[in-house]
């Protein structure tokens, strides 16, 4: 069976292989044909079997490339996973209200879509003085900021349609989890900590991650995620941390080009594959 993995533009600035081998060598050992496709330009998709964003990263500076790739994807017959309809949802993290209005536990967020000094009232009188604002199409912590009190609005976000949270001091003191779900089943869960002083977990900031034991209720809380979306997930990474009771609350689905930290999995990606398998028979 012949894959397209999608990846990075040619100019982007960080370093992807350490994602896109992981997966890829995954594949490769199930007996795939793996051939990676820069999102911004992925050509003739002819005679490919399977088509996958694991490693799109970058399609958030560029919302309408990328939802024209969306449109040729759902129109061009290339089984995609996972699939256009929930690749579109995922998109925009406005998906947090729609789960958060379905009961799902998540981080508290209010979206304003001109940020200024009276969103920003409205939002500590909410939240308290302590936030996070980043847009609602992002990735990698492009533009995301934490504001202690009497911070400015960063040039940055000023007039921009923005998300804002409280800032929880979980993420610095204990990690943000993430647990790994394929075809909705758990397969493993890794905890990502930030560098000393930051609150940003990505590896390209300093993050690191190391394996662990799925928080007690995250493996379910994930599931219910999961099943609020509007199609079943392939492949599935979410994102919780503790919120200011002490419970764990989703911040993300990652159900687009997450880092599947495959190399931490018990059985080494073959539920990955099975669950591939599945979705496209």
């Amino acid at each position: 069976m012949r894959a397209a993995i999608l990846i990075p533009a040619p100019d982007y600035p960080e370093d992807f292989d350490w994602a896109y081998e992981v997966e890829a060598a995954v594949l490769l050992r199930a007996g795939f044909s793996v051939e990676g496709r820069p999102w911004t330009d992925v050509g003739d998709l002819a005679g490919f079997d399977l088509l996958m964003p694991l490693v799109a990263w970058g399609y958030h500076l560029d919302p309408p490339r990328w939802h024209a790739l969306l449109d040729r994807l759902d129109a061009g017959g290339v089984p995609t996973l996972n699939p256009v309809p929930l690749l579109r949802w995922n998109s925009d993290k406005r998906y947090l209200e729609e789960l958060s209005a379905k009961g799902i536990a998540t981080i508290p967020t209010r979206f304003a879509e001109a940020l200024d000094e009276a969103a920003l009232a409205a939002a500590k009188a909410e939240f308290g003085e302590e936030l996070v604002i980043k847009p609602p199409m992002s990735a990698a912590a492009d533009n995301t900021h934490r504001l202690r009190p009497g911070d400015p609005i960063p040039q940055s976000a000023r007039g921009r349609t923005m998300m804002i949270q409280p800032f929880l001091a979980a993420v610095a003191d204990e990690g943000e989890y993430s647990c790994l779900l394929f075809n909705g089943r758990f397969s493993h869960a890794i905890v990502k900590r930030p560098k000393a002083g930051d609150y940003r977990v990505q590896p390209h900031l300093g993050g690191t991650e190391v394996p662990c034991p799925p928080p007690e209720g995250s493996i379910e809380l994930a599931q219910a995620a999961l099943a609020a979306a509007p199609a079943r997930a392939a492949y599935a990474r979410v994102d919780m941390i503790r919120d200011g009771n002490g419970k764990m609350a989703v911040i993300e689905l990652e159900l687009i080009e997450p880092s599947l930290w495959l190399q931490h999995a018990p059985d080494r990606g073959d539920s990955f594959v099975q669950a591939i398998r599945e979705a496209l028979a």
